[in-house]
């Protein structure tokens, strides 16, 4: 299993979310990240979900 990093942001620069969970490919990774957007009431506020690697997954403004 992979880390990825869930970050999210208010339009002034706040973090409001910042969370590590595990996947096991980019896809699933995408899923539960979406997830989480939508268990914290999240989905429309900036954030972005990135991979081990540095690859950018999910990705709002």
């Amino acid at each position: 299993m992979k880390t990825y990093k869930l970050t999210v942001f208010e339009k002034n620069g706040q973090k409001l979310l910042d969370q590590s969970f595990e996947a096991f490919s980019d896809e699933e990774a995408k899923s539960r990240g979406s997830q989480l957007l939508q268990e914290h009431a999240c989905e429309e506020k900036t954030y972005r979900c990135t991979s081990p690697e540095g690859k950018l997954l999910l990705f709002h403004t």
